[in-house]
């Protein structure tokens, strides 16, 4: 009787992972392009990228090799640099934001230049280590006047 159980489980389960798949393209085409910028010689921008992906945005990925300029182009303080851009509508992400960040910046649609996750915290979203117990860090919301303010807090990348 447990074997019946589990397998009529493990279909509703499946059944409903199998309803979901289809939805996917519809959710990202309600979504903006997330359009990364990133260093060829970069294997973690593709991780995140990935992730992002799986979260139902559309993704596209534009080599460079001078993301510093990319950085300042699109208002980027040195301060909050990571590893690659990305450009979704009006707003800037950069480094490791997790796609939960990105899709309340969007909900929330504040007064800002964008997200930032400065550095490569071990366990954000492309920066997963096995064995490795996932870093606590902020998510920091930037503006034009210069200011700075935690806008999520993630363990990995789970809000906490």
């Amino acid at each position: 009787m447990t074997d019946v159980q589990l397998t009529r489980r493990s279909t509703l389960i499946l059944t409903a992972a199998g309803l979901l798949v289809p939805a996917l393209p519809a959710l990202a085409k309600d979504r903006p392009l997330v359009s990364v910028y990133k260093d060829p010689s970069c294997n973690c921008c593709g991780a995140w990228v990935k992730h992002i992906t799986a979260a139902g945005y559309a993704t596209s990925v534009q080599e460079s090799s001078d993301m510093d300029a990319v950085k300042a182009r699109f208002g980027v303080p040195a301060a909050l640099g990571s590893c690659h851009t990305a450009k979704v509508g009006a707003y800037v992400l950069e480094g490791h934001v997790p796609a939960a960040a990105l899709t309340k910046l969007l909900a929330e649609k504040p007064e800002a230049i964008g997200l930032a996750v400065p550095g490569m915290p071990t366990g954000s979203p492309g920066m997963e280590i096995a064995g490795a117990p996932p870093d606590e860090y902020d998510v920091v919301l930037f503006a034009k006047d210069g200011s700075k303010r935690p806008f999520m807090r993630f363990r990995g990348a789970d809000p906490v």
